[in-house]
């Protein structure tokens, strides 16, 4: 139940790749000990929230398609 609903949300996304990327990133990130505490966790988290706003363009984006008549 959870995979497919992660997969309807991912599919609805315009960089699902880059999503998913990212927050490997962060869990990985998370895992790792680093030199300044939680900075890099912070952004990697805000960039996984970024790219995962970006839904896939609808039919009213696509050139030539003019709701006007």
């Amino acid at each position: 139940m959870f995979m497919n609903r992660l997969s309807r949300w991912l599919d609805s996304l315009r960089f699902p790749t880059l999503v998913i990327i990212t927050a490997a990133l962060f869990a990985i990130d998370l895992v790792i000990p680093d030199a300044v505490p939680f900075i890099d966790e912070i952004m990697l988290a805000l960039a996984t929230i970024f790219f995962s706003r970006f839904k896939q363009r609808g039919s009213r984006d696509k050139p030539g398609s003019n709701d006007k008549e």
